[in-house]
């Protein structure tokens, strides 16, 4: 990190609003497509520019549900990384108890050990993608670039102890926090970031500039890094995928959805990831409206989280979730996703 990078102005309310936004409408807007080839998705759904998952409304997933905990427990713990640990493992053992569907799990094996062990403690060896999909809220909220690891940092061993999870979180957060303050965080910003990060990591970020210098598509991108039949769930393949959409088209939110959509496989994660980023970057209004008008979420709503991120800025109590009272909503969510599963058994193949 740079003194400039330190110096960057702290983000605004509309950066938080659209980073949270542009996590659930990626998320929802994805959710349909998840775990197609890129080819079945296209030929099933066709191109991803209006919910498909539920009467042509959109619901969210865990990343969504994550990103919200994540800033939460930052607002209620004022920034400092051991209190956000603990608040954000209080509120995910209360999330698990509203049966959320969908559950990693990593994640899964590291809440139910959160309940004997301290958050440093209680994540399992793992490089998937939970720690990612709630980092983007972190790099928004850090008060400077310098604050940036240490709350990953909290945010990733609290589930996910591997290094390249950590690395793969740290990456998408620096993009975020970028991206909230009107900068953009190039690829070699990147690369002298994560100086000692995994050759899975390193290898496809090292690829990065020069596909963007090319003017290579997301998914040529994705090809050419071994994904051509889809992103999988190890964070060394989202990540890259992610930051491509992300720094290819960062003024273009539908752009960057579709572009990482269209890549194929975990499409509700990469969605949520580059939505975060590039909604930091636009705010609300740089969303379509009729995305944002088709999210049916609760209590994650739309006016919830304007209310929610209000507070968050002025440094007041955040709303608080009603984990329990999301049963009914989760067991919609469950049917509708198994639905979805068997409209998969047929054609189009």
């Amino acid at each position: 990190m740079t003194d400039a990078d330190v110096a960057k102005p702290p983000a605004t309310r509309d950066a938080l609003l659209g980073c949270l936004l542009g996590t659930a409408v990626g998320d929802a807007l994805g959710l349909p497509y998840e775990g197609l080839s890129p080819r079945r998705g296209q030929r099933m759904l066709g191109t991803p520019d209006r919910y498909r998952f539920l009467f042509g409304r959109g619901m969210v997933s865990d990343d969504t549900e994550h990103a919200v905990l994540v800033a939460a427990a930052f607002a209620r713990a004022h920034g400092d990384p051991d209190d956000l640990a603990r608040r954000l493992a209080r509120s995910l053992r209360w999330w698990l108890a509203g049966l959320p569907a969908g559950v990693g799990l990593a994640t899964l094996r590291a809440i139910v050990r959160s309940f004997a062990l301290p958050p440093g403690r209680s994540g399992v060896h793992s490089a998937g993608n939970g720690p990612a999909m709630r980092a983007a809220p972190l790099g928004v909220l850090a008060p400077h670039a310098g604050a940036i690891p240490a709350l990953v940092r909290a945010a990733t061993e609290l589930t996910h102890r591997d290094p390249r999870a950590f690395d793969g979180a740290l990456a998408v957060a620096a993009a975020a926090h970028a991206a909230a303050r009107g900068q953009r965080l190039d690829p070699e910003g990147l690369l002298r970031l994560l100086p000692d990060a995994h050759p899975d990591l390193r290898t496809p970020l090292e690829r990065l500039g020069p596909s963007l210098a090319r003017g290579e598509t997301t998914p040529e991108f994705a090809e050419s890094v071994g994904l051509a039949r889809g992103v999988t769930g190890y964070v060394c393949h989202t990540v890259p995928v992610c930051l491509h959409a992300a720094l290819a088209l960062p003024n273009d939110f539908a752009g960057a959805i579709r572009a990482v959509i269209a890549c194929g496989g975990d499409s509700d994660t990469t969605a949520a990831i580059a939505g975060g980023i590039v909604g930091a970057g636009v705010g609300e209004h740089g969303i379509p409206r009729h995305l944002i008008d088709g999210l049916a979420e609760w209590p994650f709503g739309v006016a919830w989280l304007q209310r929610f991120v209000d507070r968050v800025v002025a440094a007041s109590e955040p709303p608080a979730i009603p984990f329990l009272g999301r049963l009914p909503r989760n067991a919609l969510f469950t049917a509708t996703v198994l639905s979805h599963g068997f409209r998969r058994l047929l054609p189009p193949y």
